[in-house]
Parts: C-alpha cells; sequence; structure tokens
C-alpha cells in the first residue's frame, strides 16, 4: 500500500517538473530562476532541493519530460492500426507538428544543446527518438515497403536528418512552411525506396551494392532536394 507522503513526495516533484517546463518555455534557461519555478509550484525551495540537485538537473527532468510526451505521440501512431508505410508516414507528420509545438522547439531544440552540452543532448534525443525511428524502418523492411538497407546505418541517417529539420523549423520565421517542406521532401525520398522495393529486381551482385548504397543515396536525396528545391515543388 503507498504512503501519502510517497504520493505528496510524488506530486511535489510533478509540480517542479511541469512548473519548470512552462517557464522554460516561456522564458528560457536564462531568463527562469528556481525562486519563480518553486512559487509557481507552489512548494518551499527546501522541497525543490530534496527532490533536484540544481538548476540544471530540474532542467534534465523537464527536457525528458516533455520527450517522454513527444516519444508517447510517436509510437501510439506508429504502432496503431493500418499498413505500415501509411504508419510511417503518419508518424513523420506527427514529428514535424511536434516541432511547432513551443515547448519542443525551446527546451528541446533551442535550450537543451547548450544546457546540456551538444553531446548529452544528442544521447538523449537518441534515447527517445533514434529507437522509434529504428522500429519504423524495420517494419517497412520487413514488410517489403523498402530494399534491405543496413539498418542502424539508415536509422542514424533519417535520425540526422529530422533532427536537422527540426532545428529549421524551431529557427525559421514561417515554421509551417518549411515544416511542409520538410514533409516532402523526406516522404517523396522514402518514396523513392520503396519504388525501388516494388519493382521486384532479383537479388543479384548490382542489387546487393545499391542495398549497402542506399543509406548514403537517402543523405544525398535529403541534400540535394533541400539545396536544390527551395520551392518544395513535388508529389505530396
Amino acid at each position: 500500500m503507498r504512503s501519502r507522503r510517497l504520493d505528496y513526495s510524488e506530486s511535489t516533484r510533478t509540480a517542479l517538473v511541469e512548473s519548470a517546463v512552462t517557464l522554460f518555455t516561456k522564458r528560457g534557461y536564462a531568463g527562469t530562476s528556481l525562486d519563480e519555478i518553486a512559487k509557481r509550484a507552489r512548494v518551499t525551495k527546501g522541497a525543490l532541493y530534496h527532490h533536484f540537485s540544481g538548476k540544471q538537473a530540474l532542467f534534465e527532468a523537464a527536457f525528458d519530460a516533455v520527450e517522454r510526451r513527444v516519444h508517447t505521440k510517436l509510437t501510439e501512431v506508429t504502432e496503431g492500426d493500418g499498413a505500415p508505410w501509411d504508419r510511417a508516414v503518419d508518424g513523420l507528420r506527427t514529428f514535424l507538428t511536434i516541432c511547432l509545438e513551443p515547448e519542443y522547439q525551446r527546451i528541446v531544440i533551442h535550450e537543451a544543446p547548450v544546457v546540456m552540452g551538444a553531446e548529452r543532448w544528442r544521447e538523449a534525443e537518441s534515447h527517445y527518438s533514434y529507437g522509434v525511428i529504428r522500429s519504423i524502418l524495420n517494419d517497412l523492411i520487413d514488410s517489403g515497403y523498402l530494399v534491405p538497407v543496413p539498418l542502424d546505418v539508415t536509422a542514424n541517417l533519417l535520425f540526422g536528418a529530422l533532427s536537422a529539420a527540426a532545428s529549421m523549423i524551431a529557427g525559421s520565421a514561417d515554421p509551417k512552411d518549411v515544416s511542409a517542406r520538410t514533409e516532402e521532401v523526406i516522404v517523396q525520398v522514402l518514396r523513392s525506396v520503396r519504388a525501388s522495393a516494388q519493382a521486384g529486381r532479383p537479388e543479384t551482385d548490382a542489387g546487393s551494392a545499391r542495398g549497402k548504397k542506399a543509406p548514403a543515396a537517402i543523405a544525398d536525396k535529403i541534400r540535394t532536394k533541400v539545396a536544390g528545391d527551395p520551392s518544395g515543388a513535388g508529389e505530396r
């Protein structure tokens, strides 16, 4: 049986984290004080230090809270009903929509690389997002929608492309437009790889070589389309 003290402790921690998410989103890391976070959560500063060693620890907890919510949204889409291809595209669209949300833009994209350091931020991002991307690609390959490619290499390339897209969206004067263009480019690239799988080519040495080169081809196509097709013209 859970004790009231444990319930109170958990509710206090949750209140502090949610207060931190709100204030870090609104004012950024530098513009937010621990006093303000404690006041908004309606707890004492002593209670704050009982749960967190300092401001950075609280920021990382806020980062984790935002990322967990994103992960839940993505897995609900990518592990739901429907064909693997449809779930993959819906997952992509869901992620790009999330990139428009203020708390994700401010905490995950703008503040976290500076506050946590680029290496720690990248590691944390991959813990949440990379697994979803890898699972999507694995489903697409297993179901025949994509040609067999080195899974981890391809997942890392797509993860890098989506991370870069998130940064572009967050830093753009017109985030919705950049989000729409990014969706179009990545879906077109996946469609081109899907078309190769559906062509039913026999697995020859040449076909095997194409599979090995596919991850690099994906990266090249993304770079080419973003650089050479800024208008976003193309098939949706």
